[in-house]
């Protein structure tokens, strides 16, 4: 089969498409051709050597959090699925042109949902969503503030957090303002604006999806004893501040997963698509999504 190749740590030109083995469904796996699978964060911090310290691979590999597609074959033990179902999930080595995960992983895809875009969602679903119920689990009422609210992890956050009933204010850039009005927050504010900032009720929780001194500017916001879960690592200094801090990295939930695709096909959240890209041109998809694409960029089957 076709896969893209992480050859060694650097730019995208260390990405080479080649030819390697087909993988084999084992027991309680499913074999999917991929139909989509998105380009994220992880894979060009992967890909760069960012993450080698904490997070090392053995090259080469093939790079890939998440994909959808059709089942071409199932494993010893597989009852939940069948060849010719539909699927989305969160897996891994997934820009090729077959995958293999465990049923655990996979769901089906909605009916109203296109098979190739459902590749874009998984993974930023469940982190959107396992940031605010798993690291904060935020009660009704509280006030909890999700920065970068317009990214698309950001938006499962507010979606998950109005969800349990929380206050939710979306933080952005100023000139993602307008944009963030959409998402359905009580309030929406400013990150990039000292004055927006200062304005802000005291926070309870903040679900951080940027990092860096965005998220320092906001800790003298939140009371004492708050809450901080990050997708980016723990903010420096909170828990030196006497902050309850969670940092999380997503892992597969099938059944969350597919409520969350539910509500996608629905038209109760919005995941926008930048762009999609033919599995061979994997380095420049990745070069378009890391310059800041303004949606899920996707690889095509």
């Amino acid at each position: 089969m076709k896969a893209v190749l992480l050859t060694a740590y650097g730019d995208v030109d260390r990405l080479q498409l080649r030819d390697v083995p087909e993988p084999n469904a084992g027991p309680n796996q499913i074999k999917v051709r991929m139909a989509g699978a998105s380009i994220n964060p992880i894979d060009w911090k992967l890909r760069s050597g960012a993450y080698h310290a904490f997070m090392p691979i053995e090259l080469p590999t093939i790079l890939g959090r998440d994909a959808s597609g059709t089942v071409v074959a199932v494993g010893p033990g597989v009852t939940t699925f069948a060849v010719g179902d539909h699927v989305m999930g969160r897996v891994n080595a997934t820009y090729a042109e077959f995958v293999v995960g465990g049923v655990d992983a996979w769901t089906a895809v909605p009916p109203k949902m296109d098979l190739t875009d459902a590749g874009a969602y998984p993974l930023v679903l469940l982190t959107g969503a396992q940031l605010v119920e798993d690291a904060i689990h935020p009660t009704r009422g509280e006030q909890l503030l999700v920065t970068g609210a317009t990214g698309s992890s950001g938006r499962t956050a507010v979606f998950a957090a109005k969800a349990a009933g929380a206050r939710v204010v979306a933080g952005v850039r100023a000139v993602h303002k307008a944009e963030a009005a959409k998402l359905g927050a009580d309030l929406v504010v400013a990150l990039d604006d000292e004055n927006e900032i200062a304005r802000l009720p005291t926070l309870d929780a903040i679900a951080d999806t940027v990092g860096g001194e965005t998220t320092q500017r906001l800790l003298g916001k939140l009371k004492p004893g708050g809450t901080i879960g990050s997708i980016v690592g723990e903010p420096k200094g909170a828990r030196e501040r006497g902050f309850a801090v969670k940092a999380i990295m997503a892992h597969a939930d099938a059944k969350r997963l597919a409520q969350l695709a539910g509500a996608i096909a629905d038209g109760k959240l919005a995941i926008p698509i930048a762009r999609r890209f033919p599995l061979g041109e994997a380095a420049e998809a990745q070069r378009f999504a890391e310059r800041g694409a303004g949606g899920k960029v996707l690889l095509t089957g």
